[in-house]
């Protein structure tokens, strides 16, 4: 596999037949302003698109941890973004981005520099220039999990012109308070670890709190509800050791001033709905504590544009979408395809 360098910075990783994969970090303008203000010293945005080089192209964003990589196994939705699944690469080119704040080669806190409050509608910015830069008319569709799916209803509600259609899975206009209670507190301990020195141990547990708010009571209940088990010290309940080996695996990967960007972002998440004028599917999960089927349900009512909201139950509650993919593989291929 060579590098070639193409116009305009952006960088062919392969190209095999009609398929390409193309992987670059675009420079955008040297003093970035931002939604709530601030500004971002030479921000920077990456990227990757990867399918058939005269294929529509669809935009996939997952959560806070998700990054550019969509497709095989160091992608991080492999079991719905592929060959004949849910966004099928051999009829679409999908394309990732880094989020700003987020893990990965975009813009993002570097420990030292306070960085800026980020908003959704700064990331559906960064992917709008993205766009731009590819020489792209529109995109066929953005498809929005989580705190994705917040920045694809950013994207249609300020660049109408720039996608034919959105998917949303898990995610509303606006943020639940209790939600935003939960994650005050993940923030909270992460703030105090980094005072003390060891933002890792309290981004540590902060992912064992927020584990707990991703998956359903149903699940909680089937795995972990037998008996605490005392050892030399105290007595261990089973949830425990799952919950803080999560957060062991997650500060392998992420890093504390990130997270506190990116949750902050979600809970500073706010859309006028009657923006949206752009044809929309909803997935929403009847067990998911973060974003309720009824925020689904009034964020459909209060779109602007033409909709469907489509009900699944899964005891992963807001973790369906990483879960799920035979559940959802046929509704993402209905709601992506030609119209």
């Amino acid at each position: 596999m060579g590098y070639q360098e193409l116009s305009d910075n952006l960088i062919e990783v392969s190209a095999s037949g009609s398929s390409t994969e193309l992987d670059s970090v675009l420079q955008l303008p040297a003093s970035w302003r931002l939604h709530h203000g601030d500004s971002l010293p030479s921000p920077r945005a990456a990227f990757r698109l990867v399918g058939p080089r005269d294929a529509p192209v669809v935009a996939v964003l997952g959560g806070i941890s998700a990054h550019r990589y969509l497709v095989g196994p160091e992608g991080w939705w492999p079991e719905v973004v592929g060959p004949e699944l849910g966004v099928d690469t051999t009829r679409f080119r999908v394309l990732g981005i880094d989020y700003l704040g987020g893990w990965g080669e975009s813009s993002t806190p570097d420990g030292e520099l306070k960085f800026p409050p980020v908003s959704s509608f700064d990331q559906a910015e960064i992917l709008r220039r993205v766009v731009a830069h590819l020489g792209l008319r529109s995109l066929h569709a953005i498809v929005g999990a989580s705190y994705g799916g917040m920045v694809a209803l950013s994207f249609a509600a300020r660049h109408a012109s720039s996608v034919d259609r959105i998917v949303i899975l898990s995610a509303a206009d606006r943020a639940q308070v209790l939600s935003t209670a939960w994650r005050s507190v993940q923030r909270q301990i992460v703030r105090e670890a980094i005072a003390r020195g060891d933002g890792a141990a309290g981004l540590k547990l902060a992912r064992a709190l927020a584990m707990a708010t991703y998956r359903s009571q149903t699940e909680f209940a089937m795995r972990f509800g037998g008996p605490a088990v005392r050892d030399a010290e105290r007595f261990r309940f089973p949830v425990e050791g799952y919950l803080f080996a999560r957060g062991d695996d997650y500060v392998q990967k992420y890093r504390a001033e990130s997270f506190l960007a990116l949750s902050e972002s979600i809970d500073l998440h706010d859309v006028d709905a009657r923006q949206v004028r752009t044809p929309a599917t909803l997935i929403a999960v009847r067990e998911d504590q973060l974003v309720p089927f009824n925020d689904m349900q009034a964020l459909a009512a209060r779109l602007a544009g033409p909709n469907q909201l489509i009900e699944i139950n899964s005891i992963f509650g807001h973790d369906a979408f990483l879960k799920e993919s035979a559940t959802l593989n046929p509704i993402l291929q209905n709601a992506l395809a030609e119209q």
